[in-house]
């Protein structure tokens, strides 16, 4: 059985308080887009895992993937094993929330492949262990997220026409690095008021880890001017960095963005 994860990009991204058990509260609008990983589990004697396309870093042990399966194998012990495949095409650590997808599609693979019949409700408690991201993934359509970005709730957002540009330079950002140059700040306007109208999205809906990315990194700053040189009505880091990516009402001309860019278009 096959699966194709997605990644996701953030309307905005406030951070609004640092809890105490060290996360911070944040407030964002999450869209899902059509850049895909593959998934391919199938039931086998042995357990294996293996992975092609863009390397993994790190041990294998901490994919979010292997981690769904051992927290599914928790609670029904009975569960055959796995040969389990990714092919890796979203860039990680790049915003985009690919290494979520790739654990919270898991959880659905499995329900589906194991007859497990659990609803979205009991996947997302299970995504909420994986990561902040992770159940977003689950229903997998525009949200508004708070708290860690696992409290959801609906929006009425449509996109569809709107051509996608998105860049990422290769550039790795931290998370802690990201979130040490932001200071906490109570939102001031409602996000849903702000999405429900484009003409404010340029100067309201903002990603507070820009003015520190932009600070280390300039050439992502120059990524984002140049989409609204290229007619964006709206541009912006997702997420943490450091893809930058530009919403257009109609495709723009070709651009030479630099060979080593990892460059995606598409109709959303």
């Amino acid at each position: 059985m096959i699966s194709f994860p997605n990644a996701k990009i953030n309307l905005g991204l406030h951070i609004t308080a640092k809890r105490k058990d060290g996360y911070h509260d944040i407030e964002t609008c999450m869209v899902p887009i059509p850049l895909f990983d593959a998934l391919e589990m199938i039931i086998d004697k042995k357990s294996a895992w293996t992975s092609t396309g863009l390397p993994i870093p790190g041990d294998p042990k901490d994919n979010l993937i292997l981690k769904a399966e051992k927290l599914l194998k928790k609670d029904f012990p009975g569960l055959p094993n796995l040969n389990m495949h990714l092919h890796k095409n979203i860039p990680m650590g790049a915003g985009l929330g690919g290494g979520s997808a790739d654990g919270a599609f898991a959880l659905k693979l499995m329900n589906n492949l194991f007859d497990l019949h659990l609803d979205d409700f009991f996947l997302e408690e299970y995504a909420a262990q994986l990561g902040s991201d992770c159940p977003f993934f689950i229903e997998n359509r525009p949200k508004i997220a708070r708290g860690r970005g696992e409290i959801l709730s609906e929006i009425n957002l449509s996109l569809q026409g709107i051509h996608l540009v998105l860049i990422n330079p290769g550039i790795h950002v931290g998370t802690k690095e990201a979130y040490a140059g932001v200071t906490p700040t109570s939102a001031k306007v409602a996000l849903e008021e702000v999405i429900a109208d484009r003409s404010r999205w340029k100067e309201e809906l903002v990603n507070d880890f820009e003015v520190s990315v932009f600070g280390r990194y300039p050439e992502i700053s120059e990524i984002k001017s140049k989409m609204y040189d290229l007619g964006a009505f709206y541009a912006a880091m997702s997420g943490s960095g450091s893809s930058v990516f530009g919403l257009f009402e109609e495709k723009p001309k070709a651009t030479d963005w630099k060979g080593s860019y990892f460059v995606f278009e598409a109709d959303l």
